[in-house]
């Protein structure tokens, strides 16, 4: 099963004007397509400097090279003033998008919030976040949203219980190894899981001597020929500063005999033998914090 499962994380401003437009001129000289997860509430991101009294955070930020590869535009971005609204500046990004064949998908309302003080929210509080982005992204794409991701795989029990209300048929909540369908107290919950499987680009440098200049032989070095892959990029990475890195990872996985797909074909190609699986919260190497891993 050589597949990469392709999912396309957008959080801010400055990845969806500049590099969401950039990652699909990318995927078009390829001809593929992926999944991408947008943020279209206000953006705040720059208020994660609050998280650099953490040590964890700091190294994060210092081995990935954070302000030369996101830009003053990400890091300083609602911190001293709301965030503009994202979509509502690049709703005709999020539409092109859709038209040049991708899938569209629910990240956050607010990236930020979703990110930080998820574990602290009311069920309540959940649905209205998810309620005022689906609701933003019908507009946009005249269409219901069927899939979401949860911005730094920040999900707990009660997340994908609120979800359950929600017409999503699949979701990506989690780090794992293959796709599952989540059990809570007991019960089978019916919106597949995701997991994505292989690290992501911040995760990754700087540590245990990954550098820019192997990063693609690291990755594809991960690749499983016995089980799906799923990968996630990031506007702002991928779609910036590493664009050519990651053209050149196409261009190799592809020569390799890779098929690279959306997640929702993936689903559509597993939801019928998928198994049941627990979630749990865990650390994660080159993350800081707890985040939602599939239990095994």
């Amino acid at each position: 099963m050589k597949t990469i499962a392709l999912r396309i994380d957008v959080d801010t401003c400055r990845g969806t004007g500049r590099g969401v437009p950039r990652l699909c001129g990318i995927l078009k000289k390829h001809g593929v397509r992926g999944t991408f997860y947008f943020s279209v509430g206000p953006d705040n991101m720059g208020r994660h400097l609050w998280r650099l009294l953490k040590p964890s955070f700091l190294w994060k930020m210092l081995r990935t090279d954070a302000a030369g590869l996101y830009g003053p535009e990400i890091i300083l971005m609602g911190t001293a003033w709301p965030g503009p609204k994202i979509g509502k500046k690049y709703a005709d990004v999020i539409r092109s998008t859709m038209e040049a064949g991708h899938e569209i998908g629910f990240h956050a309302w607010d990236h930020h919030k979703a990110q930080a003080k998820l574990m602290k929210m009311s069920a309540a509080e959940m649905a209205n976040e998810l309620e005022k982005g689906l609701a933003f992204l019908a507009g946009v794409t005249g269409g219901i949203v069927r899939t979401s991701a949860a911005p730094g795989w920040r999900a707990n029990a009660q997340l994908l219980e609120v979800k359950m209300r929600f017409p999503f048929e699949y979701n990506s909540d989690c780090r794992g190894v293959s796709p599952f369908y989540p059990v809570v107290d007991g019960k089978r919950l019916g919106q597949l899981q995701i997991p994505v499987t292989l690290p992501t680009y911040d995760e990754a440098l700087g540590r245990d001597g990954v550098t820019n200049e192997n990063y693609n032989d690291r990755q594809i070095g991960l690749l499983s020929e016995e089980r799906p892959n799923v990968l996630t990029v990031h506007a702002e990475a991928e779609g910036g500063k590493c664009a050519p890195m990651f053209d050149e990872y196409l261009t190799r996985v592809i020569a390799a005999g890779y098929e690279v797909i959306p997640l929702g074909e993936l689903a559509a190609r597993v939801k019928d033998e998928a198994p049941e699986g627990e979630m749990e919260l865990a650390e994660f190497p080159g993350r800081e914090g707890v985040l939602a891993v599939q239990k095994r």
